[in-house]
């Protein structure tokens, strides 16, 4: 599961078991990013914090682990090298499902040699209800030569935003039930978001 992860909230994680649960994933590996070059930008927290705000956020879930492989690569962060670097760990044989959003779906023709990486993995896009459904889906029956390759899945606990929990901490409003307490308590710890 990719993204940028700032701050993680319990939509990644009500996500990551969905899709868990729907596609049989035997383990969902987060992965922060580094530096996400779709966001050059607008200012993103250190690498490192999200990874620890992560890290605290998944350690009670048995199928959820972490990988530092994005936050540690110098440069950019792009998917498909941290695929075909879990390929190298994990083997030819295991099968890859990328969990994302479905706002990454939208933009993902744009994407880092993209066919490659239709290649190397499957795609589950998340979305919140009321978020487009039938646009999504006719976004994906678009790209027909990754047909099959994507699957839609609705998320009703998506409707947490990151960017509405980074305006909620600067404006010193609670975040109590949008984030686990590990995580809030680690945002008031180091004053990040303020």
């Amino acid at each position: 599961m990719g993204g940028t992860f700032d701050p993680v909230h319990f939509g990644h994680l009500v996500t990551a078991e969905a899709a868990a649960d729907l596609f049989d994933l035997s383990v969902v590996v987060f992965v922060p990013s580094g530096r996400p070059p779709h966001k050059r930008s607008q200012l993103v927290t250190d690498p490192w914090e999200r990874y620890r705000l992560t890290e605290l956020a998944t350690c009670s879930n048995p199928r959820f682990r972490m990988s530092d492989v994005e936050v540690s690569r110098p440069g950019y962060s792009y998917a498909i090298d941290t695929v075909r670097s879990f390929r190298s760990d994990y083997g030819e044989q295991a099968e890859f499902f990328f969990i994302t959003g479905a706002d990454a779906i939208l933009e993902i023709m744009t994407w880092r040699q993209i066919d490659q990486l239709m290649a190397e993995c499957r795609f589950i896009a998340a979305y919140r209800p009321g978020y487009g459904r039938d646009h999504l889906r006719e976004a994906v029956a678009c790209m027909e030569a990754f047909s099959g390759r994507i699957h839609l899945i609705e998320v009703p606990a998506l409707a947490i935003s990151s960017t509405d929990i980074r305006q909620r901490l600067a404006q010193g409003r609670s975040v109590k039930y949008l984030l686990p307490e590990p995580v809030v308590h680690r945002i008031i710890e180091t004053g990040s978001y303020r």
